[in-house]
């Protein structure tokens, strides 16, 4: 696919999407949204991909999707509720489903405001950094909605359920060095260091083995979802594959001879 609404780069193993309409603070669009699914999934079935991030151009992360899109005028007439019953799971929500099927490390790097869904955007990363000019907010509440791309799933489980409810009931901003101090970010960089302190950050993941960084991502999602004696039989599996790689050899042999372990992925 030919991307029009974002830019896909890739480099030392980091695939990059960034969010390409500026002039609206990288607000989405349905061409976004398709091209956004397509490189998700385009990074996770690339073998030379072994990290995922997102950014945004411009001064704007993503402010979420079209407000004046939620106003009918006066005169006009809603679509019945049953024609619009698969309306954001053809739409915004293949975006988190595509994230779903990513078991590489994705991590949101925030340059800018993230409001709604958005946010929602960058809650969906298994890691947050953020720029010290990120601000956040989920304003789903002022607007009289819910939250609709599945912060009322991943936020709780970023900052607790009380502050979640603060934070979606509440739909005020707040900073980017508020968002460390909740724990929903885990490190607000200068913004004129931003970039590059973001692609040397993923890089830092791209260099540990693969298999093993995977493995470990289904696990941690597995252990939030079932229980304990489910996930040891997970581990069991996963430490038998691992084992079988030769990373797994690279890696205490690095260790003996006193050197940079160099992973490759088999």
């Amino acid at each position: 696919m030919n991307y029009e609404e974002i830019v896909y780069t890739v480099e030392n193993r980091v695939a990059t999407i960034t969010l390409n309409r500026p002039e609206s603070l990288n607000a989405f669009s349905d061409l976004m949204l398709t091209e956004w699914t397509d490189a998700l999934l385009r990074a996770q079935n690339d073998n030379e991909v072994w990290v995922i991030m997102v950014t945004g151009a411009g001064r704007g992360f993503c402010s979420g999707g079209n407000v004046k899109g939620f106003v009918y005028s006066p005169d006009a007439t809603p679509p019945p509720l049953h024609d619009q019953r698969n309306h954001m799971r053809h739409g915004v929500h293949r975006v988190p489903r595509a994230v779903s099927q990513l078991d590489k490390p994705y991590i949101a790097a925030v340059n800018g405001p993230a409001a709604g869904a958005g946010m929602d955007m960058a809650s969906m990363a298994d890691i947050r950094i953020a720029s010290d000019k990120a601000k956040f907010v989920m304003s789903y509440i002022n607007m009289g909605l819910v939250t609709g791309d599945g912060g009322a799933y991943f936020l709780p489980r970023i900052v607790g359920l009380a502050k979640a409810y603060e934070l979606i009931w509440g739909g005020e901003p707040f900073d980017a060095q508020e968002a460390l101090r909740i724990g929903y970010v885990n490190h607000v960089v200068p913004h004129e260091e931003f970039a590059q302190f973001a692609q040397a950050y993923a890089e830092k993941f791209a260099r540990k083995p693969p298999v093993a960084t995977q493995l470990i991502k289904r696990a941690v999602r597995k252990g939030l979802n079932s229980d304990l004696d489910s996930t040891l039989d997970y581990l069991e599996w996963a430490m038998l594959i691992c084992r079988s790689t030769e990373d797994s050899q690279e890696g205490p042999r690095a260790w003996r001879e006193k050197r940079p372990p160099v992973f490759t992925g088999r």
